[in-house]
């Protein structure tokens, strides 16, 4: 066998570092080891990413790696890329060390042409699902990698196809092996793309990390009636209710669900269509959480029948759903509290103790649209449409909700600049539900195009209730000390913190300390340092902010006085470890 220097088999005999391999080869390499069904496949490390970034071309010998490895492909599957008989295709994923939902490359249905489309109909009988696989595939890979986007019309024929992209500037390769080369270098180029580029300085993900490539057998769930797609999570992402969420689609591939441009049907669905693979699926789900020690975010392909699993990662989770299930695993006895608190940032309990409506404050209120609470939480702004816009006007200090049609990654500098997400079409697993989880911003989906939005007027959304308010309603503020949950998890950080953190009114008689807030009125927070300079005891609500109570932290402060308590007492354990 070839020496493997930029490529790994996952067979699940071994598992590499995430850190070569990426989250999404390690996941398929470890559900290969505890024998759950995986459709065969090998993925090009992310340090031959790096090789490529740095000199614009394939590092020698990765060419020749890729053909040791479509050769093993075709051992495992019985068939043969590329060939006129038993032809299989491939999917071609971006999978990063540190999950990045949407932010780089796909391409699916690779290795399909004309006579692969022959081969595919007279295997199956259908030939509409070969020629709309085809249609699927010339899609894709003109968007991706051609960067031509066209949309096809599904009853041309594939030559219609060509000179249809031909006519837009586009070429597809001679062969599918040729496609193979341009769609992993696709994939590596997305690394450095302006939305991935944003998404990691967002979350302080490093540049220096690299993609890897995951190359894997197609499975269809388009194929017939008892096929279809979906995304499975082991507990509520919004909630932490420990029961499975997820959506289904049936005749779909995975792009079609996370497109936000169908709207996929609930697992109740699923399990009316086909209960087999739906008790197959909660069954992985449950084994997969119990051996992650983490909620799971599972994405899966039925194929006539047939579950496969395609990749399970720990989930993006809503901040009530990242609170509830921390605490919940400790009690199961899945996690232990330090676990359990290096599971919650500051930020989401800030999010958390944001303003929501007054009881009350939307009695009688006018509900200008309605659709499926993607990430609760309650925000106020003008409405924006476009991304950019969203971006220029919150650097100026404006408060913006961003309503789209549907999100995609080139939205992701909108979505960071603004207070809520908003889109006519998606469900709970689309770009937009997924990226706002992310984010901690209220999210709305499918609200529907004819809904009575427009840019320019004043809302409020609320992300949990899936409902749009015409302007702006009475907000009220959560009181983490009378929540049982947070008031938990207060008391666990308190007794592992090397600074203390407390509410203003738990300060002994006679006890001072420097606020904060009387010497930086116009918060300014770089002028902070500076003010605490031995400093010992220091208050102030500018200290409930992570970034403040860090620099606190940083200087040496023993005792911090502000509220709420919590996010400043997580974010200065961060600091110590």
């Amino acid at each position: 066998m070839t020496d493997l220097r930029w490529t790994v088999r996952l067979d699940g005999s071994c598992l590499p570092e995430r850190s070569l391999i990426g989250g999404k080869a390690w996941s398929v390499a470890r559900m290969r080891a505890l024998d759950l069904p995986v459709p065969p496949a090998f993925v090009i490390t992310t340090k031959a990413c790096l090789a490529f970034l740095e000199h614009g071309d394939f590092p020698e010998g990765l060419a020749e790696e890729i053909d040791a490895n479509l050769a093993w492909l075709n051992q495992e599957t019985g068939r043969q890329f590329g060939s006129t008989e038993r032809p299989f295709l491939l999917s071609v994923r971006s999978g990063a060390a540190i999950s990045m939902p949407g932010m780089m490359d796909t391409v699916l249905n690779l290795g399909i042409d004309d006579v692969t489309e022959k081969a595919l109909a007279d295997e199956t009988g259908m030939a509409d699902f070969a020629h709309d696989t085809h249609r699927r595939f010339i899609e894709l890979y003109a968007s991706i990698v051609l960067k031509t986007p066209v949309e096809l019309e599904g009853h041309a024929t594939a030559a219609e196809w060509r000179q249809q992209l031909a006519d837009a500037g586009g070429e597809l390769p001679a062969t599918a092996r040729d496609c193979l080369t341009g769609a992993v270098r696709a994939v590596f180029e997305s690394w450095n793309t302006r939305r991935a580029r944003r998404y990691r300085e967002h979350h302080n993900i490093a540049h220096d990390l690299g993609t890897a490539v995951t190359v894997q057998a197609m499975v269809f769930g388009n194929l017939d009636d008892r096929s279809g797609t979906g995304v499975l999570f082991s507990r509520n992402p919004l909630t932490g209710e420990n029961l499975p969420y997820g959506e289904y689609l049936p005749r779909a591939q995975g792009e079609d669900v996370v497109s936000g441009k169908f709207t996929p049907l609930s697992l109740a669905a699923m399990h009316e269509l086909d209960p087999e693979a739906h008790d197959q699926l909660l069954l992985a789900s449950d084994r997969l959480e119990r051996e992650n020690r983490d909620i799971q975010d599972i994405e899966f392909t039925v194929q006539s029948g047939k579950l496969y699993l395609l990749q399970a990662r720990s989930a993006k989770r809503a901040p009530d759903a990242a609170v509830r299930s921390a605490v919940e695993m400790v009690a199961e006895g899945m996690i232990d509290i330090d676990t359990a608190l290096s599971r919650i940032s500051p930020e989401q309990i800030k999010t958390l103790l944001l303003p929501r409506l007054v009881p009350g404050a939307s009695d009688g209120a006018a509900v200008v649209a309605r659709g499926e609470g993607a990430c609760p939480g309650v925000a106020t702004g003008v409405l924006v449409t476009d991304p950019d816009e969203a971006e220029r006007r919150a650097e100026a200090g404006e408060h913006v909700i961003l309503l789209r049609a549907t999100t995609s990654p080139d939205d992701i500098h909108g979505m960071i600049a603004a207070l809520a997400v908003v889109t006519e079409q998606g469900g709970s697993t689309s770009h937009a539900a997924v990226v706002s989880r992310a984010l901690g911003r209220p999210c709305v989906v499918g609200t529907g195009a004819q809904a009575g939005l427009k840019a320019g007027d004043v809302v409020t959304v609320d992300g949990e209730a899936g409902l749009v308010y015409a302007g702006a309603l009475a907000v009220e503020i959560p009181d983490e000390r009378a929540d049982a949950t947070l008031s938990r998890l207060v008391e666990w950080a308190s007794e592992r913190s090397k600074v203390r953190v407390v509410h203003p009114d738990e300060i002994a008689a006679g006890e001072t300390y420097l606020d904060v807030d009387d010497h930086l009125a116009g918060g300014e927070l770089d002028a902070l340092p500076a003010l605490l300079a031995g400093v010992s005891a220091a208050g102030g609500l500018m200290l409930a902010n992570p970034d403040a109570a860090r620099v606190a932290a940083a200087q040496g402060v023993k005792t911090i006085v502000t509220q709420p308590v919590l996010p400043a007492l997580l974010a200065v354990m961060g600091a110590e470890a």
